[in-house]
């Protein structure tokens, strides 16, 4: 692929201006300005290019940040597959999976995060609140994840 998306004389549809590198960089300052539905949009297009580690990492923080967390637990697990020493990973995909209301995974996650970075306080404030929640749920005889019933008349 050259620098610029030309090949054989046309642009390649629907792919952005530069290279993978320049995307790379764009969806970055999207994502740190605020505009994280851009980044995501362009992020799942250097995908297509580069599924690293770094791009499936960002790729994930700017689902997170968009809201879309079903969509940031999926790549987001694919990063933990990639590399399951990558603790930001861990800790990533267990906040995801928090929102989703999957407190179980969400605890392993987390916990995995804050074995493999006990200095992380974001780590272990993340994994006492969703132990917590745990514990309250067991302790009220609920589901532990999923949706509480009538919690909508609350």
């Amino acid at each position: 692929m050259s620098s610029d998306n030309v090949s054989d004389g046309a642009l390649s549809p629907g792919a952005p201006v530069g290279s993978p590198y320049d995307w790379y960089l764009r969806a970055t300052e999207l994502l740190n300005s605020g505009n994280s539905n851009a980044a995501a949009i362009l992020f799942a297009r250097l995908r297509e290019e580069d599924s690293s580690p770094a791009v499936l990492e960002w790729h994930g923080r700017a689902l997170f940040d968009g809201k879309r967390y079903a969509d940031a637990a999926e790549v987001l697990q694919e990063l933990v597959e990639l590399s399951p020493d990558n603790d930001y990973a861990h800790f990533a995909l267990g906040l995801s999976l928090w929102r989703l209301q999957e407190f179980v995974r969400a605890r392993d996650h987390l916990a995995m995060a804050f074995v493999m970075r006990p200095d992380r306080s974001e780590y272990g404030t993340a994994l006492a609140q969703v132990k917590a929640t745990l514990r309250s749920r067991i302790e009220g005889g609920m589901p532990l994840n999923g949706p509480i019933k009538g919690q909508g008349s609350l």
